[in-house]
């Protein structure tokens, strides 16, 4: 399992903000872990 994160920013140019708006895409992802919407509502 992994997660990919993409950015129109080179690394060269990465700041801490673009650091920052990277951890804060990973932290709004929902996980399923393969499951559906409906199997989440049930667990």
């Amino acid at each position: 399992y992994t997660e990919l994160f993409y950015s129109n920013v080179l690394w060269p140019d990465f700041s801490d903000n673009d650091f920052l708006n990277a951890i804060i895409d990973f932290q709004g992802r929902e996980r399923r872990f393969g499951m559906t919407q409906e199997q989440i509502v049930k667990a």
